[in-house]
């Protein structure tokens, strides 16, 4: 897209530097192959995006992004929780990129704070449609026994991030999440 709006390349970047953080990682990161695969010059790129940690930090809020569809569930507590888990498992298995560079997120958070503040910021959203799920299911009686919602939603999310690493069991631990939280109560939903 030679030639298009500062908008639409700036999108080219991320995109760009968001396929290679899946498949090289941050270390095999590199501005000069980002920039090349967009078709600019090197020094082109820095007037989108500064710094290589503005790149990444614009990578961290596409990723993150991707997940806010998943917000959008049935008013039914339980049936809302079946679909987050079943829209998770379809990202996993249609777009494992996503999740490998979602990985690289959180290892490079622990040791940038920057990138922490950015991933805690944009994961904000994703607790809180959590958390009202959860909630909702409590006061609803729809869960096998009252959970504590605070504790519940890092466990959903503790799962999430976990199956990551071993995608090929996510169906399976899903599953059990479920009966876990929801049992026979929720089977008529």
């Amino acid at each position: 897209m030679v030639g298009g709006d500062a908008a639409g390349r700036r999108e080219q970047l991320v995109l760009a530097a968001f396929g290679r953080v899946a498949e090289v990682g941050f270390e095999g990161l590199r501005l000069r192959q980002v920039a090349e695969d967009v078709g600019i010059d090197h020094s082109t790129l820095h007037h989108h995006f500064a710094t290589k940690q503005d790149l990444v930090l614009a990578v961290a809020e596409y990723a993150t992004r991707q997940f806010w569809v998943l917000g959008e569930g049935p008013a039914d507590p339980v049936r809302a929780l079946r679909a987050h888990l079943a829209g998770l498992l379809r990202m996993l298995d249609e777009r494992p990129e996503l999740f490998a560079v979602t990985v690289e997120l959180d290892l490079r958070a622990r040791r940038d704070p920057a990138v922490a503040e950015a991933m805690a910021r944009h994961q904000a959203g994703w607790r809180e449609v959590l958390s009202a799920v959860l909630a909702a299911g409590n006061a609803a009686g729809a869960w096998r026994a009252p959970l504590d919602v605070a504790v519940t939603t890092e466990l959903v999310i503790a799962v999430v991030k976990g199956v990551r690493l071993a995608p090929e069991t996510a169906g399976a631990v899903f599953a059990q999440l479920e009966d876990a939280l929801i049992g026979t109560r929720g089977e008529q939903s």
